[in-house]
């Protein structure tokens, strides 16, 4: 630690500041002054809040990513003391300054990766909620995060509950993790209701309130499907002790089963400022007056198996990570543009997995990449997934 050790702040670094996970991320800073810091602001290209942003929490730094909203920020923020950069390059070096401590990478997909990557190798602790890094570069940031002695601690409400059940269970092996999923807004539904769903409709989650791109992939599952590939590497597991089970409720964030049979569940309300919290002050649990669970207001808990012939996604990420090498990343950019897609309302809901599916067995498959492996399959998954959605009708593809 650099900075924290004479005063005892953490300065954070926020990638992503402006959207649902950096939002939050402020407002636990806030709620902790005494302890945290937000020292490097970046935004994508909501340049209006990340100035306001900048104005309430006085950064060292921020960072607009869109260069051509450079001017309106740098003016706006002309008479503070922040200073203003922008372009990805920056972003990329930013995570290096030697003054932070941590680094939560909140920026939404592929984009977290090369930041990331710098981050773990300037030994910055990382809270990570930017689950693409780990599904396309695992084995990557693993091993890198290992060889600077690095924390990779999770973000994501599911991971950070493993991640707790974990604490203190070093010595004893896992026999299998369980990932709670909540269903999304289509719990139940067929293919048949599924082939008529639109954008409005897949935007309405029914317990957590997140940005579009993460609330698409709740409602198609291929969230649950990302978290798989991201706990295997995070919790290094093999695909056969990862789970997904149906809960409803969101109450139940996720499961542990140790080798005697015995399970661990870390449970709260719907709340993504707990693990927030929590990978900011670890190990060390802060208090706060958030809202308490109240059984008696959840007499009822259910459990229910994925059904993956409806919901392809989750099959078609199981399916990439036996595969393993570049397939993840394959399947992350394929589903980055089948997304943006849908939410142009250029291809349908089921149309999304056509195009993942397409995509995984058009590109070619590499068994040790590299991240520039890595940086082309994204690009060229992309391609192909940009050309498939042009040809389709908007109904569906038959692959």
């Amino acid at each position: 630690m650099h900075s924290s050790s004479q005063t005892g702040i953490k300065n954070i670094a926020i990638l992503g500041s402006t959207g649902s996970i950096g939002t939050q991320t402020l407002e636990v800073i806030s709620e902790n002054p005494d302890r945290f810091k937000a020292h490097v602001l970046t935004a994508h290209r909501n340049a209006d809040l990340l100035i306001e942003q900048a104005l309430q929490y006085a950064p060292a730094y921020a960072v607009i990513c869109d260069v051509s909203l450079y001017a309106q920020v740098k003016q706006a923020l002309a008479h503070t003391q922040t200073k203003v950069l922008a372009g990805y390059d920056e972003v990329k070096h930013i995570v290096t300054l030697p003054e932070i401590d941590v680094v939560l990478t909140a920026m939404v997909g592929f984009a977290g990766l090369e930041p990331t990557i710098n981050a773990v190798k300037a030994g910055k602790d990382i809270a990570l909620a930017n689950k693409e890094t780990l599904v396309v570069a695992g084995e990557l940031i693993t091993a890198l995060a290992k060889q600077h002695n690095v924390k990779l601690l999770p973000v994501d409400s599911e991971h950070s509950a493993i991640f707790q059940c974990l604490a203190g269970e070093e010595l004893n092996p896992i026999e299998k993790i369980i990932l709670t999923a909540s269903g999304g807004p289509f719990r139940g539904k067929d293919k048949n209701f599924l082939s008529n769903v639109t954008r409005h409709q897949a935007l309405k989650h029914p317990n957590w309130v997140m940005g579009a791109k993460i609330t698409i992939d709740s409602a198609s599952l291929m969230n649950k499907g990302l978290e798989v590939i991201e706990a295997k590497w995070l919790f290094d597991l093999s695909l056969e002790q990862i789970e997904v089970i149906v809960h409803p409720q969101s109450i139940v964030h996720s499961l542990v089963q140790f080798e005697d049979g015995s399970m661990k569940a870390q449970m709260g309300l719907p709340d993504m400022k707990l693990p927030i919290q929590y990978a900011l002050g670890y190990p060390e649990r802060i208090k706060n007056n958030y809202k308490r669970f109240d059984f008696t207001a959840y007499p009822n808990l259910s459990f229910e198996k994925p059904d993956m012939a409806t919901f392809r996604n989750l099959a078609l990420a199981y399916e990439a990570l036996g595969t393993a090498g570049n397939m993840p990343c394959i399947v992350n950019a394929a589903n980055e543009v089948a997304v943006a897609g849908f939410l142009a309302d250029q291809v349908s809901f089921l149309g999304m997995s056509d195009v993942i599916e397409h995509c995984m067995q058009k590109i070619p498959v590499m068994t040790q990449p590299t991240l520039a492996d890595y940086l082309a399959t994204d690009k060229e998954t992309r391609i192909l997934a940009q050309n498939l959605i042009e040809q389709m009708p908007l109904k569906a593809l038959t692959v």
